[in-house]
């Protein structure tokens, strides 16, 4: 056996799962159960999309170097305009060209 999978690790891994599936599920039924959902909690779950968007993108323009963040600058506007493939595009091509000239 190898190191990487002893006991310890595998019950690990099952109660990572196990818990991760209860937690998904979990939001399901307490949804399903209610009746009519509340405005707060309607509020709430319409606000999770562009909170989970900030926690990828905000820890990598802080981190990043200036390639990055003028990649996701160029992304931003592009965007505005067109959709999202147009968009991952210019970045894309931002980031690889400034990679080529500042290094």
């Amino acid at each position: 056996m190898s190191a990487i999978f002893t006991p310890y690790m595998v019950l690990l891994i099952l109660s990572a799962a196990v818990a991760t599936y209860m937690t998904r599920i979990g939001g399901y039924v307490l949804v399903k159960r209610l009746k009519t959902m509340p405005p707060r909690l309607e509020a709430a779950l319409n606000a999770v999309p562009a909170a989970v968007l900030t926690t990828l993108v905000a820890p990598a323009f802080f981190a990043g170097s200036i390639d990055i963040k003028l990649a996701m600058a160029v992304s931003l506007l592009v965007g505005l305009r067109f959709s999202a493939i147009p968009m991952l595009i210019a970045g894309w091509v931002v980031v690889m060209v400034l990679r080529q000239v500042l290094i």
